[in-house]
């Protein structure tokens, strides 16, 4: 199955996820209001960035079909995540009686690390890697061999280190990059509501059952987001 049919199936969870962690974030005050600011991000170092950019550009291309998971703010979208509650691990239990080597036990749910360490720690592992072993960093290597990194990561046939779970940090940043494509685009991702367009999904919209007996017609929908309307 191709990369993009696996990434239209995840738009409606995808939707519903990001919205429930992000009510929960504002309610605890954690969570940034808007999106970076001036170019400034808020979490992602430039160099974070640019490793980040050249994953989620393998993960979601672009082509004639639509941006890549950059071109469409995927990365304005992570950035913001990490900063708040979703970043510091407010909607996942962390408690115990879990020990911190069972965290690299894949078949185990709860990790002990937030999404923002584990970014930070996973990204570093990954550029060490690569310079290792290419010895050029991850974001200049050619597309190809990227390619082959990151399906050694997916497949746990590459390990970054004891202290990376390799295979849930590329899990991690395949959900992150269909989320900042698909999610609704007042969370700074989707931008001009390409992801939706790209697979026909006119957006938040209250009422669908004037539509319902329609299947398969054009319905020439114009895309709604839950604050901008396009």
């Amino acid at each position: 199955m191709k990369r993009r049919e696996l990434l239209f199936r995840a738009v409606a969870v995808v939707t519903a996820v990001v919205a429930n962690r992000t009510t929960h974030g504002e309610e605890e005050g954690l969570l940034p209001k808007t999106t970076r600011r001036d170019g400034v991000r808020k979490v992602l170092t430039q160099g974070q960035e640019e490793i980040l950019k050249a994953v989620f550009d393998r993960l979601i291309p672009g082509d004639e079909l639509g941006p890549s998971a950059s071109g469409a703010g995927c990365l304005d979208f992570l950035d913001d995540q990490l900063a708040g509650g979703y970043g510091e691990g407010s909607t996942i239990y962390r408690d115990g009686p879990v020990q911190p080597h069972e965290e690299q036990m894949l078949q185990k749910a709860q990790f002990i690390s937030t999404p923002h360490e584990r970014y930070y720690f996973g990204l570093k592992a990954l550029e060490a890697y690569s310079l290792k072993t290419d010895g050029a960093s991850f974001a200049d290597l050619q597309s190809d061999r990227q390619d082959e990194i990151l399906r050694g990561m997916e497949t746990g046939k590459i390990e970054l280190g004891e202290d990376v779970n390799t295979k849930g940090f590329f899990e991690l940043m395949l959900t992150n990059a269909r989320e900042g494509y698909f999610a609704d685009p007042c969370y700074g991702g989707n931008k001009d509501m390409a992801g939706w367009k790209m697979i026909g999904f006119p957006g938040a919209r209250y009422d669908y059952r004037a539509y319902t007996e329609r299947t398969g017609q054009e319905l020439n929908l114009v895309n709604v987001s839950l604050i901008l309307k396009g």
